[in-house]
């Protein structure tokens, strides 16, 4: 059992030695993309929300 556990943080830490990591420029100009289209996306949640709400005063 030992023997696995060490073999597995093993493998870990040769797949971490492979992976591409972002540069500090990406890793800002990919987070400025997510920050804009999460406002986009909850403004149009809001606006359907308003225009539901709005639709449902007129029926009710």
């Amino acid at each position: 059992m030992r023997e696995k556990i060490i073999n597995f943080f093993s493998d870990i830490y040769k797949e971490m030695q492979k992976v591409t990591w972002q540069k500090q420029d990406e890793l800002i100009e990919s987070t400025k993309v997510v920050l804009v289209a999460c406002l986009i996306f909850t403004v149009i949640v809001w606006a359907i929300d308003i225009i539901i709400t709005e639709i449902l005063k007129v029926i009710f």
